[in-house]
């Protein structure tokens, strides 16, 4: 069975609705000359819709995926304003983010629905990138557990769980996004060997080979304590993303902190 060693870490810049097209090709140009050999790390960048086609083409080649920040779960139709999963593969989008947070609050989305986007996601060959957490108030009333769990069964039921790589999940403390709070890496750690254990329960062994990510406030100063911790395997980056200095030292940062005999 594999341990935390054998999953790749993968670090995602999520840059909600911030940079033009313009503005993400030159990001790219400044990131991709600092990264360098990515053998031992997977790097993502989430760009806002209208800059996916600049972003993706900047990055061709480079090693760093494409991923959209949500999709319509229709294949298509008339639904102003949304976004396929035709249309997601058709830019070369390799991941796509589903159920974040942002979402959930201020959408109203659901996890039965976002349990039917990340099967469409699978079924084009995208990963989604599954995110659950819970709120300060939750989190205070020590539902955390409890919340975590319904959420992230329910937006799994209709994936496929393959090899292990087939998707992603997502912890983020809700309470901790954008508010410089972050969860202490034990704090974190519980939830995601509860999110693992969560795993096992609904897809057996093959959990061990889900890469789950932390999400909340992850910066390059915390990103190494918390990647030390044997079921974090990467982040999920909000406003640290939005520089390519931050997010190339991240990605490397991500990358020492996987390698064996790392503390």
């Amino acid at each position: 069975m594999p341990d935390e060693k054998t999953r790749i870490p993968i670090v995602a810049g999520n840059w909600k609705m911030f940079k033009t097209a313009g503005e993400a090709q030159a990001f790219a140009e400044k990131l991709l000359p600092q990264l360098g050999d990515l053998s031992g790390v997977e790097a993502v960048i989430a760009p806002p819709f209208t800059a996916l086609d600049r972003l993706g083409r900047a990055l061709g080649g480079s090693g760093v995926a494409l991923a959209a920040q949500n999709v319509n779960a229709e294949a298509g139709g008339a639904h102003t304003g949304e976004i396929s999963v035709e249309m997601l593969g058709e830019l070369g989008c390799q991941y796509a983010i589903v159920g974040h947070s942002e979402r959930r609050v201020m959408y109203g989305e659901r996890s039965d629905g976002v349990a039917i986007k990340a099967r469409q996601l699978q079924n084009a060959g995208i990963c989604p990138i599954v995110c659950v957490g819970e709120t300060l108030e939750e989190r205070e009333a020590e539902r955390t557990l409890e919340v975590v769990q319904s959420a992230l069964t329910a937006s799994l039921a209709e994936v496929k769980a393959g090899d292990g790589t087939e998707f992603v999940v997502a912890y983020e403390p809700v309470w901790a996004i954008g508010t410089g709070r972050t969860a202490t890496p034990e704090i974190a750690q519980e939830v995601h060997a509860f999110i693992r254990a969560t795993l096992r329960a609904q897809f057996g062994a093959v959990a061990e080979s889900v890469r789950i990510q932390y999400g909340g406030s992850v910066k390059p100063d915390n990103i190494a304590t918390l990647m030390a911790q044997p079921d974090i395997d990467g982040a999920l980056v909000g406003g640290a993303s939005l520089d390519p200095d931050s997010l190339a030292k991240l990605i490397h940062l991500a990358a020492e902190a996987s390698k064996p005999g790392a503390s």
